[in-house]
C-alpha cells in the first residue's frame, strides 16, 4: 500500500496537475483572452483554404477551447481524471488533425510534452492518484 508521502504518489499528482496547468491556460486563453472570435480568425483562411466550413470552425474551436479549459481544471483537483484524460487525448488527435491539414510540416513542442504527459498518466496505476478528489470520493 502506497502512503501519500510515496514518491509514486508524488509522481503521479505531478503529471496530473502539471498536465492540467498546461491545458487550463491553454483553453482560458482561447476562451477569455484572446477570444474564440480572434482565434478564429487566426484559423480561418487555412482551413476553409482546406474544405473545412467556417460554420464548423468556430463550434469547434470552442468545444475544444472548453474542453481544454474544463480538462485542465478537473485534471488539477483530480476529479473525473479518466474522462477528463480521454477528452483531453480526442481533442489532441483533433488539433494535431487540424494542424496538420493547415500546415504538414507544424511545429510538435507543445504536442510532444503534453502527450507524455497524458500517456503516463494513462498508464501509471490509479492506486497511486491519492491526492485527488476522486480518490477521496471513490475510497
Amino acid at each position: 500500500m502506497h502512503s501519500i508521502g510515496s514518491p509514486e504518489v508524488f509522481a503521479v499528482f505531478l503529471c496530473r496537475v502539471l498536465l492540467g496547468i498546461l491545458f487550463l491556460f491553454q483553453g482560458y486563453e482561447k476562451l477569455f483572452t484572446i477570444g474564440i472570435t480572434k482565434v478564429t480568425e487566426i484559423y480561418r483562411s487555412e482551413l476553409v483554404k482546406k474544405g473545412i466550413p467556417l460554420s464548423v470552425v468556430k463550434p469547434l474551436l470552442t468545444l475544444s477551447s472548453f474542453i481544454e479549459f474544463a480538462g485542465g481544471l478537473l485534471l488539477i483537483i483530480g476529479l473525473f481524471k479518466y474522462y477528463s484524460l480521454y477528452l483531453l487525448g480526442l481533442n489532441m488527435i483533433g488539433a494535431s488533425l487540424a494542424f496538420s491539414l493547415m500546415r504538414p510540416m507544424w511545429d510538435l513542442q507543445h504536442v510532444f510534452p503534453r502527450l507524455a504527459l497524458l500517456v503516463t498518466l494513462l498508464l501509471l496505476p490509479d492506486a497511486w492518484d491519492l491526492i485527488s478528489i476522486d480518490h477521496f470520493f471513490i475510497k
